[in-house]
């Protein structure tokens, strides 16, 4: 009789362990909520396994062949990185497709090639297997090893679709022949960036219906300007937030990803802390750097603190404020204000504090 109970509780757990996830599937149909972009059409008999998209968010296209750095991701891999890249920003699509039975990677890659060309845009960039650079037969998972190009990209932990779906099988696991491109398109407001990534799906116990399988993983950013609400705050709302709470957040002091030098378009913020301090000759601060949680730890925290040394540097050179009443701290990701799962909690918690010292 015991036995008999522990085999029916093994069993039981079993079914559990079956219901909590559901394996691949052939995909008839797209999923909900998420649809082509018009401005780039799929490769017919696909289907869409997964989606994210952003109003406005900033984007990196690589332009040469992922090569080692001395850093690691997020995930403990050895970080690959282009030497050559362009960063862009605007409103940002990702789709993946699983494409039809005995279609090859270089098949669906050069179709996507045919319609970019055929509406007026240039390839930037295109590789192959290893010439991409990097672990080239990983997708988005794994640590502790090489880091891939969908790295570059995103990570598993980044991907909302459940464990072992269509959406996560195909872009997790192994992978071969892998194919890519980078693009840019005219578009009505300026230039559209494209990356098409292509490969073929191996053999995984959960994702076994789709092993072999060619996948197809397009990001699109299109031109945007970008909504203009949090970065103009006035030196009178710093002053007040300053006496309320002892802090203010600034959106718009602008950085490159992983860069130091303030862009130009940072200047109006910049000018308006310089009207503050001006306006209140014994007021000193704390200028505070945040990042949001991609790169390692300790790469963060040293960048968020270069980034505001970069702030109080430019106040006194070009604003001709004393140096003295300042001080430069960096925190990385340590102080969020929203999930960095998501590209819309990780823009907020990219800023620059100010906090009031006396």
């Amino acid at each position: 009789m015991a036995w008999a109970r522990l085999a029916g509780v093994a069993m039981a757990l079993m079914a559990l362990s079956s219901a909590a996830h559901a394996d691949a599937t052939i995909p008839i149909k797209d999923i909900a909520g998420v649809k082509d972009n018009p401005m780039l059409k799929r490769y017919e008999g696909s289907f869409i396994v997964s989606g994210a998209s952003s109003a406005f968010t900033d984007f990196k296209v690589p332009l040469s062949k992922l090569e080692q750095t001395d850093k690691r991701d997020t995930m403990n891999n050895v970080l690959f990185a282009p030497k050559q890249e362009q960063e862009v920003e605007g409103a940002f699509t990702r789709l993946v497709y699983v494409t039809p039975a005995n279609r090859s990677p270089l098949e669906v890659l050069r179709n996507y090639q045919d319609e970019i060309e055929a509406a007026g845009g240039s390839v930037l960039f295109a590789c192959k297997t290893e010439g991409c650079g990097g672990a080239h037969t990983r997708a988005s998972s794994g640590g502790g090893g090489e880091s891939s190009l969908m790295m570059y990209f995103f990570h598993e932990a980044d991907i909302k679709d459940g464990s072992f779906s269509n959406g996560a099988c195909a872009v997790t696991g192994t992978i071969s022949d892998q194919r890519f491109f980078a693009a840019k398109l005219p578009r009505p407001g300026g230039e559209a960036y494209v990356t098409v990534q292509t490969y073929q799906l191996g053999d995984n116990t959960y994702c076994a219906a789709l092993t072999g399988r060619t996948v197809a993983v397009v990001h699109i950013v299109e031109p945007r300007s970008r909504e203009k609400k949090m970065t103009e705050v006035k030196a009178q709302e710093m002053a007040r937030s300053l006496g309320s709470t002892g802090k203010i957040a600034l959106y718009g002091i602008l950085f490159d990803t992983n860069k130091t030098e303030i862009k130009p378009e940072s200047a109006a913020t910049l000018q308006e802390i310089a009207t503050l301090m001006k306006s209140d000759a014994k007021l000193a601060v704390i200028v505070v750097g945040h990042t949001d949680n991609q790169g390692g730890y300790d790469y963060n925290v040293d960048l968020s603190r270069r980034r505001a040394d970069a702030v109080i540097k430019a106040l006194a050179a070009d604003y001709k404020l004393d140096a003295k009443r300042f001080r430069a701290a960096g925190v990385g990701m340590v102080a969020p204000v929203a999930s960095n799962d998501a590209e819309e909690g990780r823009s907020q918690n990219r800023r620059v504090e100010l906090v009031k010292l006396n």
